[in-house]
């Protein structure tokens, strides 16, 4: 899978943005998006913050488990106490691709990999392979529930990296978060769980 993590502050300002992949199952760690996909990210994960907002209300929890999707794409959130926003777009790879060779953008329409019905060659190789590799794993379903534990376990390492970044006297709540000890340590907590 590719990820987008975002960090948005509570003016729905963003202070944090990285790009990874996963490194499980053989993955380089590094994000296969398509250069439509990566000018794209960003609108999508903002569109999400409406839903945030809501949902900020009715549930009493930091995670917020997976709250919209675009396309094949799915984004999760987690809300800090002082409603700083932390989100994560996860687009799983096209079926029966591995993660090194990601198909051609002109084989999916319109944004690259942000549909919902791959290729037919794919799609009739899918059925047959999927109940042979194990679907439950984090790379092959972004809905399954090992996902949701990772990711929430994800959100809870950043948010402690979060909290002793932000309680330097030198640095406000709604700053951006530009240390490269901050972006090393996210990495780190984004190869250790996705």
């Amino acid at each position: 899978m590719s990820y987008y993590f975002c960090i948005v502050g509570t003016k729905d300002n963003p202070l944090f943005e990285l790009e990874f992949g996963t490194s499980k199952q053989g993955g380089d760690g590094v994000a296969r998006f398509s250069p439509e996909a990566r000018s794209m990210n960003p609108f999508i994960v903002h569109s999400s913050l409406d839903i945030v907002d809501e949902l900020q209300w009715l549930n009493n929890q930091m995670y917020l488990k997976r709250i919209d999707h675009f396309a094949s794409s799915h984004i999760s959130a987690f809300l800090t106490p002082t409603s700083t926003k932390f989100l994560l777009l996860h687009l799983p790879h096209p079926p029966n691709t591995p993660p090194t060779s990601l198909q051609t953008p002109t084989s999916f329409s319109p944004f690259g990999p942000y549909t919902s019905t791959p290729p037919s060659s794919l799609r009739q190789s899918s059925s047959s392979s999927s109940s042979s590799s194990g679907s439950t794993s984090i790379a092959n379903n972004p809905t399954s529930p090992q996902t949701e534990e990772a990711i929430r376990q994800f959100f809870g390492d950043v948010f402690e990296v979060w909290l002793k970044a932000v309680m330097n006297p030198f640095c406000g709540v709604d700053t951006a978060l530009g240390s490269p000890v901050f972006r090393a340590r996210v990495l780190a907590a984004g190869k250790k769980y996705l």
